[in-house]
């Protein structure tokens, strides 16, 4: 059994711009349209537990521990109108929608991750994301990120290639280098070798030693060692608040209960999609629909 976990907000992005590329004006809910295809296609292709995860609002706890953190300030006024739409049109397809207010999608991901890998009949849990707060939950070849637009599974060697360290790490590399999409600088001077070469040794910022020499003497070797390591010391408390920004939520009960992976499987659409369908201008939607629950169990 495959589980496929999908980041619904990134799903609306992608689509929302996809269509912006294809259409000086796109029409109405047209990133929608593209998100509710898609994940039919994912159905007709034989996805037999789904679960979207959805940042019903673009805030989250997030926003209290740190000023800067990302807002829905500025954020394109027909994304924000489509969340909610999307959600309904989601669940009237049959799919378990996640809606997250106090915690992000990437928390829910996260959580529901952990709970299919325990799941011993989970033979793989799809995170379908290609963002790299994502890169800390991913385990070898049982739990990976599928970035659907370019087709590409990233699993823990690909994590450790292209970040430079394993999922252990991310936290602590985004700590330090930050994430301009999610608001939150890093250090100054430290970049992405820079954390790589030095958390390769250390792995966790609470092990990286002020005192340069100590890294020469424990073989690792980055340029800039003492300017890096005199910011470090200077602004450690703030790099540790960065990987807590960064670190992911794996338990979000106290916001949305995720329940189980059973919980998840498609058992085909509600009464709801016709009128759905209708709002969407997809005709054709409830046929190809049934279509895809040929053959499943009811």
């Amino acid at each position: 059994m495959i589980v496929h976990l999908i980041d619904g907000t990134y799903e609306l992005y992608r689509q929302h711009f996809g269509q912006a590329v294809r259409h000086s004006t796109p029409p109405p809910l047209a990133a929608t349209r593209g998100v509710v295809q898609s994940t039919l296609q994912l159905l007709t292709g034989g996805a037999t537990h789904v679960a979207v995860a959805v940042d019903h609002v673009i805030e989250s706890f997030r926003n209290n521990l740190y000023e800067g953190y990302k807002t829905s300030d500025g954020m394109e006024a027909d994304i924000l109108d489509q969340l909610p739409i999307m959600e309904d049109a989601l669940r009237a397809l049959g799919v378990v929608v996640w809606p997250m207010v106090k915690y992000e999608a990437d928390d829910a991901l996260a959580a529901g991750a952990l709970i299919a890998s325990d799941d011993p009949r989970v033979d793989q849990v799809q995170m379908l994301t290609p963002d790299k707060d994502l890169g800390q939950v991913v385990s070898g070849n049982r739990v990976v990120q599928y970035d659907r637009r370019n087709d590409v599974i990233i699993n823990e060697t690909a994590v450790i290639e292209k970040f430079g360290v394993g999922p252990a790490s991310i936290a602590d590399w985004l700590g330090l280098v930050g994430d301009t999409a999610d608001g939150f600088p890093g250090l100054p001077g430290w970049g992405a070798k820079s954390a790589a070469s030095v958390l390769s040794h250390y792995l966790h910022i609470d092990n990286i030693p002020d005192d340069p020499a100590q890294w020469a003497a424990d073989g690792v070797t980055v340029r800039g060692a003492a300017k890096l390591a005199a910011t470090l010391e200077e602004k450690r408390a703030l790099a540790d608040l960065f990987k807590v920004v960064a670190t992911v939520v794996t338990d979000v009960s106290d916001d949305v209960p995720l329940g189980f992976v059973d919980d998840w499987e498609w058992r085909g659409p509600t009464k709801e999609l016709a009128a759905i369908a209708k709002t969407l201008d997809m005709a054709d939607l409830v046929e190809r629909t049934e279509r895809a629950m040929v053959g499943r169990r009811n």
